[in-house]
């Protein structure tokens, strides 16, 4: 067939630029080998794999009209379980939306006291956050609004904008800075870019969490103590404990309304949980009740205030919230320009990886509890568009809270469709309920934040199975729980990270691998091997050959002595991918090996001192070189590619210079270069590409004459051999009618074959006939029509004969290759049991 217009056009090209092409012809030469197989006796022997194209790479990557209608459709997630809305749902999310409105309205208001800001900003930022949320919404639990640590870094910028912008309105810049941030991170979203969280483990997501809440429960305690002096809570949290110990003497009457409520929503929990132990049948109702204690505590401890303060509201007993504003007196469209990005533009990373980092890390840890799984894009599509809109209200940067997704999730929510009865209960606070707000007692909502937030500090048995895993990743979680209680929350995160960051990198970096020796194996049951007690299995291998690190890296018997399988032939196993930053480590390994164990072909001879180089300048002066010629020379390289997905130029250029490293080594001969497990058609087309996968060629005369050996199976279908035993069987079967029972029993056995594989040029034999007579069976295999009905298949292309499909098939073709002028001597067979 003659090459098409696009191949002509591509050849022209490469030839003006000189682009040296694979040649064909080179592919056909190693085709000719020395194998009954290659000689076309069967037609699908001629299978030659194809390489992929460019086209094929864009064909992958180009989305279907199919994949944009999903990618759609999943914007809105809602969209896939509103339509199944039911009562049940509704009374859960009843519950959990009215607790977290009733903690969101004060806690909102708290923030943006944080933030620099009048407290009516934090109720419209928390009344969008939990409006917008559930149309993108992937996670039930998570609750959007102010935050402690977004709202400090957002009073930050307001404070240095101040100083540049005085005419500029604190909230401009707030909402300004929303819109910048919302805008970046939808984007992100939109692009699917998600799996950059995937790169935060799950130690330091942990720390964050356990050092986060340890940071806003040492905030808390002032409030819920009403200690009179001053606390800085937005410091460290050391220092924050430190300060807040001092100040004990100044606590007030705010004491005894935050630590009753705090020490109440512990007793109604183990009550609740004591009693659904004892009584199952009623537990239902015992976890319904559990799950209305903050919103019962809440409701007790206002009636409480009221009713001591009703009259005393020029003094109040003790500190409530005080007036709201009502309405939402801010609304416009933000203002953004140059002027205002400037003041806010260096603390722009900061602010958006806070977003990121605190939201992902809540919707990921409520995830795994709840039992579901968030989709980290759809998520950044929700924050994005909750800080897009929420300034049009005049909100400021929104976030995952901590502490009232954890009130929302202990509440029983059951979908996200509660952040909308979140948002009416603080529409209501905005419009109609300020009056009753105003005396809910800060420390009682101390304590309930304290209370809920308790429970994300990460427990002791958490962190010993850390340890027990992997120590390393223990230390990382301390590392990133101290730099968090002795800093800040958002430099915790970042010392976690980059200490994580850099494990992984060292682990990629410096991974070793492992050579490999060939065990024989045997399954026993009981006190007999298996063969001796499961003899109906028929032809089944019931021993079979696996390779082990010879030096026992795996945990396995050390009594069993793991050698190589042939002398010169290395197996090589890769143990963590193959890339730019591990690839000289893992050749520096096997090269300074082959060199111990191997000596060279043609040693080179030195007439003066003075002509050796210098890397290898021999002994000392008296003294004769070591004798090395009991050792074997270099063969083959066998590297089993089951880790390795991908490769790249780096990688792949160390290979070939290792190549011609080891070819210099073993001159006159040349090194084979067999691979193993290579399952990645992109990874195949790039060792084609270096000259891997086929015999090397030499200067001399090309390629040498050499034994391919490939692995072969049957295809099933009416050509089989199982179908023809089938009818060979019934033929004889109607002219033997007294064995007609025995042949169905077996025919109906033989019906169900299973693919085999084949290495070399050995035929599988055929297990599947069952167990009729032995003539029957011997009839069948040496019947002529038997073996021409076989349908027979290589599993790999012809034009990659060194591309194996497991260990085994490329030690037996470094076997049949290797120089005839010096035979090999196998190893012993070490044998073992499983």
């Amino acid at each position: 067939m003659s090459d098409g217009i696009p191949t002509k056009v591509g050849h022209g090209i490469a030839k003006v630029l000189r682009l040296k092409l694979p040649e064909k012809e080179q592919h056909d030469a190693i085709t000719r080998g020395e194998s009954t197989f290659s000689a076309g006796t069967f037609d699908t022997y001629g299978y030659v794999e194809p390489e992929p194209t460019a086209a094929e790479w864009f064909a992958e990557i180009t989305p279907s009209w199919r994949d944009i209608g999903l990618y759609f459709y999943r914007l809105f997630p809602f969209l896939s379980w509103i339509t199944r809305y039911n009562a049940q749902w509704l009374m859960g999310d009843l519950v959990a939306g009215i607790t977290v409105g009733a903690v969101v309205v004060p806690q909102g208001m708290a923030y943006a006291e944080l933030a620099q800001l009048p407290v009516e900003y934090g109720l419209y930022s928390s009344f969008m956050g939990v409006l917008i949320y559930w149309f993108f919404a992937t996670s039930k639990d998570i609750t959007i609004g102010p935050v402690a640590v977004m709202s400090t870094l957002v009073g930050n910028i307001v404070s240095d904008a101040a100083e540049t912008l005085p005419n500029v309105e604190p909230h401009v810049i707030a909402s300004c800075l929303a819109v910048i941030c919302g805008g970046i991170v939808c984007f992100m979203g939109l692009a699917r870019l998600g799996f950059i969280v995937d790169f935060i483990p799950l130690p330091a997501i942990t720390a964050f969490m356990t050092g986060s809440a340890v940071n806003i429960i040492s905030g808390q305690v002032k409030t819920m103590l009403g200690e009179q002096d001053k606390v800085n809570t937005r410091g460290a949290t050391y220092e924050t404990i430190i300060q807040t110990l001092k100040a004990l003497p100044s606590s007030n009457l705010d004491a005894a309304m935050g630590v009753t409520a705090c020490a109440m929503l512990y007793i109604i929990r183990f009550a609740c949980n004591t009693a659904a132990k004892k009584q199952p049948h009623r537990a239902k109702m015992w976890f319904f009740i559990s799950t209305l204690r903050t919103c019962f505590v809440i409701l007790f401890y206002t009636m409480i205030s009221a009713a001591t303060n009703l009259h005393r509201r020029d003094n109040p007993a003790f500190t409530v919230l005080g007036t709201v504003p009502r309405g939402f007196q801010h609304a416009a469209v933000p203002t953004v320009n140059a002027d205002i990005i400037k003041t806010f533009a260096s603390r722009l990373p900061a602010a958006v990886i806070v977003l990121l980092i605190e939201h992902i890390a809540i919707s990921k840890s409520f995830g795994r509890v709840n039992n579901y799984t968030i989709d980290p894009s759809q998520e950044l599509v929700a924050i994005g568009v909750s800080n897009l809109l929420g300034p049009f209200l005049g909100g400021y940067p929104a976030t995952g809270s901590f502490s009232r997704t954890a009130i929302k999730s202990k509440a029983g929510v059951r979908t996200p469709l509660a952040g909308v009865i979140t948002a009416i209960v603080v529409l209501l606070a905005i419009y109609a309920l300020p009056a009753l707000f105003w005396y809910i007692p800060s420390a009682s909502l101390a304590g309930v934040i304290i209370h809920a937030v308790g429970d994300l500090i990460t427990p002791p048995d958490v962190v010993y199975q850390f340890y027990r895993v992997s120590p390393l990743d223990c230390v990382i979680f301390f590392i990133g729980v101290i730099v968090t209680v002795f800093t800040t929350i958002e430099i915790g995160v970042y010392c976690t990270v980059s200490v994580s960051a850099a494990v992984l990198l060292f682990r990629v970096a410096k991974a070793r691998g492992e050579f490999l020796g060939r065990v024989t194996i045997h399954s026993v049951v009981g006190d007999h091997v298996l063969e001796e007690a499961r003899p109906a299995l028929g032809d089944v291998d019931r021993s079979r050959s696996i390779f082990l690190p010879i030096n026992h890296a795996d945990g396995s018997n050390p009594e069993i002595e793991v050698e190589q399988p042939f002398p010169g032939i290395f197996i090589y196993r890769l143990s963590e991918g193959f890339n730019y930053p591990n690839a000289n480590h893992y050749t520096d390994y096997l090269v300074s090996t082959i060199f111990q164990q191997t000596r060279r072909t043609n040693p080179f001879t030195y007439g003066r001192p003075g002509d050796r180089p210098w890397n290898d300048p021999g002994p000392r002066k008296g003294k004769s070189e070591p004798d090395r010629s009991h050792l074997p020379t270099l063969r083959a390289v066998i590297l089993d590619f089951s880790s390795v997905n991908n490769v790249d130029v780096t990688s792949v250029q160390n290979l070939i210079d290792v190549r011609n490293q080891l070819d210099i080594y073993a001159s006159p001969r040349t090194v084979q270069w067999h691979f193993a497990h290579v399952k990645n058609r992109w990874t195949k087309r790039a060792l084609v590409a270096a000259g891997f996968g086929y015999p090397t060629p030499t200067s001399e005369d090309g390629f040498h004459r050499w034994k391919p050996i490939f692995s072969v199976t049957e295809i099933e279908g009416k050509a089989s051999a199982a179908a023809h035993a089938e009818i060979v069987a019934n033929e004889q079967a109607r002219q033997t009618s007294s064995h007609a029972h025995d042949l169905e029993s077996g025919l109906k056995r033989g019906s169900q074959t299973a693919e085999r594989e084949t290495h070399g040029i050995e035929e599988s034999s055929n297990s599947s006939i069952g167990d009729g007579d032995d003539k029957l069976q011997r009839d069948l295999k040496d019947s002529k029509a038997y073996r021409a009905q076989r349908t027979m298949a290589v599993v790999g292309g012809i034009n990659r004969p060194f591309f194996h499909i497991d260990i085994t098939s490329a030690l037996e073709s470094a076997l049949a290759n290797s120089p005839e002028d010096e035979p090999i001597e196998a190893a012993p067979q070490k044998t073992t049991s499983d």
